[in-house]
């Protein structure tokens, strides 16, 4: 009982990066962007918030910092892609390799560093109950944080006026033009919350998970992320369910490894995150049967531009 209370605990802590960086892209394409730039965006929250906490030594501003950088980067990706109506795929590929080269080129010099970082904090009461309370309630703050922006995301998708135009400029941005939308402004916000809460998972990394900068420490997590916005059908609460079985599928890898239980080559089981989202990108791209099945927004990856309007 107690391996398997382990593993999910272990899922739960492995799967917390994927489920905000998965949240992230759910708010960028629901309002019609794609954003091909998680590991980037991942890498540049997980080193600008490690240097935030090596500096000032406060896990939490931190925290915020990394989410201000994330915000700030993918601004670049909005402008790019929504200003001057550029490929949303070269961008978003773009925006991966700037990340990757801006995080290692700074973090040069931190790594081998050790920074502060979360603690575990077990809930009173939730925390004893058998099985359940180890699994879900003794882990960091920042876990605990994600369970209610899974429910905050999907009350403002669902059930805000804010998140219905924003799901409508997504669907069909000429329509919400007409109705008085502003597409652009929409589509601005959601990309640039989106980059934020996908730093706020590389920041995970490098202030809970663990407490050293170590370079592409992403490793794969923020294409695992797009793969998953799609297997979730952009409804974050189905992004929690597959954050956790991507989480488990990692920790119950690492710990047979570590066991000496499986001998697979560890450059094999690092290109499976690659692999398996190329699959689905390049189903999702050229199949429109599988995109209107999934329920992918109907302008995603579209440009859009008043003049073009019908």
């Amino acid at each position: 009982m107690e391996t398997l209370e382990n593993i999910l605990a272990a899922a739960i802590r492995s799967g917390t990066p994927l489920l905000f960086a998965t949240l992230g892209e759910i708010i960028t394409e629901r309002s019609g962007i794609l954003n091909l730039g998680l590991e980037g965006l991942m890498l540049i929250g997980a080193i600008f918030g490690f240097i935030a906490a090596y500096t000032l030594q406060n896990v939490y501003l931190a925290f915020i910092l990394a989410m201000v950088a994330g915000a700030l980067f993918s601004l670049i990706h909005a402008f790019v892609t929504i200003s001057l109506r550029a490929n949303q795929t070269v961008s978003g590929l773009a925006l991966t390799m700037l990340g990757t080269g801006v995080s290692g080129m700074i973090g040069r010099n931190y790594i081998g560093q050790v920074a502060p970082k979360f603690s575990k904090i077990d809930l009173p009461l939730l925390s004893k109950i058998p099985l359940i309370g180890k699994v879900f309630f003794s882990h960091d703050v920042l876990v605990y944080v994600s369970y209610i922006l899974v429910a905050v995301t999907s009350y403002f998708l669902f059930k805000t006026r804010l998140g219905m135009n924003l799901r409508a400029v997504g669907e069909e941005p000429a329509a919400a033009d007409s109705a008085g939308i502003n597409v652009f402004l929409t589509r601005y916000f959601a990309t640039i919350i989106g980059g934020a809460l996908t730093a706020a998972g590389g920041a995970y990394l490098s202030l809970a998970y663990t407490s050293m900068w170590i370079e592409n420490m992403s490793a794969g997590r923020g294409w695992i992320a797009i793969a998953l916005v799609i297997f979730s059908m952009w409804e974050p609460y189905k992004a929690m369910i597959g954050s956790y079985l991507f989480g488990g599928i990692m920790a119950l890898q690492l710990r047979l490894q570590a066991e000496g239980k499986i001998n697979i080559s560890s450059n094999l089981l690092m290109m499976l995150p690659y692999l398996t989202t190329l699959i689905v990108m390049i189903v999702f791209s050229f199949n429109e049967k599988f995109r209107k099945r999934v329920g992918a927004p109907s302008a995603l990856g579209i440009p859009y531009s008043r003049e073009e309007k019908t």
